[in-house]
């Protein structure tokens, strides 16, 4: 598979926009946790998160010229996506429900270490080790806030750490995509089957509240929105470059969660956080400067006068 390392700046500021949108889409669904079931914001979020997709696929000028086609040859990979984004949803939303948002979101942050684990089994992408120390270093935190064997531990921490796996599974898959397929096209089929699988599972555990009033359509809505959106950009991003490129940066948004969840309800789980948080950014920041290095010209050596 060609890489498109030239596009990597590109699809790294794409992939951040992804992590503020993520963020405010579960700052939507933590407020909304206490009326409405993890199944249920789940089923909403991504029949909404249609629209964005709807509009990416119109707005692609080769997909428009060449026959506006919806049929992809990959439908099963779409189908395999949209399955493991369903159950990722419904883990994550889980979580967001019954703890902070910070520690929730933190967790979730595994999902790089997950990225570069799976690109080397299905991209066959090679790893130095040096971002494997990276991914130990940063697994080293995560078991710091998830106290495995102590009294503050629960099995519900774990329900952000499956979320991220699955998510790291269908970053990584995007990049099996036919290259002549449109990504808006490819997102929509995607999109469509996590829509399809999420109704299903809410009806299976229950069914639909009633909507308690307008505000909360209007949340759901932008909630939808949100998240369809950031899902777009980062299927954009991973087609533009090594998953492994992008890890590292998906750590910003552990200090973005923490201020979010401060702002919005009066959240500092410092204590739960530290020193784990840490050292899951010390881990993105080693990745980051051993691709920086790698990628510094090697200067020529002047010929003698």
């Amino acid at each position: 598979m060609k890489k498109t390392s030239d596009n990597a700046v590109l699809a790294i500021l794409i992939s951040i926009a992804a992590l503020v949108l993520f963020d405010l889409m579960g700052l939507i669904i933590k407020h909304l946790s206490t009326r409405y079931s993890a199944a249920e914001l789940s089923a909403y979020r991504n029949l909404f998160g249609l629209v964005p997709s709807v509009i990416a696929l119109w707005m692609t000028t080769g997909w428009r010229t060449g026959g506006r086609s919806l049929r992809i040859r990959q439908w099963k990979l779409a189908a395999l996506r949209g399955l493991s984004v369903t159950f990722a949803q419904l883990m994550f939303y889980l979580s967001l429900g019954i703890m902070a948002f910070a520690t929730a979101t933190t967790i979730s942050y595994t999902t790089a270490l997950f990225t570069t684990a799976l690109a080397v089994p299905i991209l066959r992408e090679t790893v130095g080790w040096v971002r494997w120390l990276a991914v130990a270093v940063g697994f080293v935190g995560v078991m710091m806030i998830l106290q495995p064997g102590s009294d503050a531990f629960t099995w519900a921490l774990l329900l952000p750490v499956g979320a991220s796996f699955l998510y790291a599974f269908s970053g990584v898959t995007a990049r099996l995509i036919d290259p002549d397929v449109p990504t808006p096209l490819f997102n929509l089929h995607s999109s469509a089957f996590a829509a399809v699988g999420s109704f299903m599972l809410a009806m299976a555990v229950g069914g639909f509240s009633p909507l308690a009033s307008l505000e909360d359509l209007g949340f759901i809505i932008l909630m939808g929105m949100f998240g369809g959106s950031a899902v777009l950009c980062l299927v954009v991003a991973y087609r533009m470059t090594e998953p492994s490129n992008l890890a590292p940066f998906s750590y910003f948004g552990i200090p973005i969660a923490f201020a979010l969840g401060w702002l919005f309800f009066d959240e500092a789980p410092v204590d739960d956080l530290w020193p784990g948080a840490a050292l899951i950014v010390i881990g993105g920041l080693m990745i980051v400067y051993r691709e920086r290095r790698l990628r510094r010209p090697v200067p020529r050596p002047q010929a003698q006068s």
